[in-house]
């Protein structure tokens, strides 16, 4: 199924906040406009660096631009789409100190 991208406007806004972060998002964003995912599994087989949290949450978490950024996404399959809306979006080191503040983000291995 085709990805819908909720809330495109973050990663818009973030590019224009940290200039430095525009190649790994346009990047990301390209590939999210070519992939087909039928299972979250199919998440890993687009972005192998990215990391599925545990059951229940829907949540991965994606590592752009040589694991400077994270973005972390909530996923939901419906007929026709799979809809990614994006929950937060920052550096390794954010990600690292939100990780230390909330253990809800732990990664399932699939």
């Amino acid at each position: 199924m085709k990805i819908h991208l909720v809330k495109k406007r973050s990663v818009i806004e973030y590019i224009n906040s940290n200039p430095n972060s525009e190649k790994p998002f346009k990047n990301w964003l390209r590939s999210l406009k070519e992939a087909r995912w039928n299972k979250p599994s199919d998440i890993l087989l687009t972005f192998r660096t990215a990391d599925i949290l545990v059951k229940g949450t829907n949540r991965v978490v994606f590592d752009l631009g040589g694991n400077n950024y994270r973005c972390i996404c909530t996923y939901q399959f419906g007929e026709q789409f799979v809809h990614l809306f994006i929950n937060w979006i920052g550096t390794h080191s954010e990600y690292d100190n939100i990780c230390k503040a909330n253990l809800q983000y732990k990664v399932l291995n699939y």
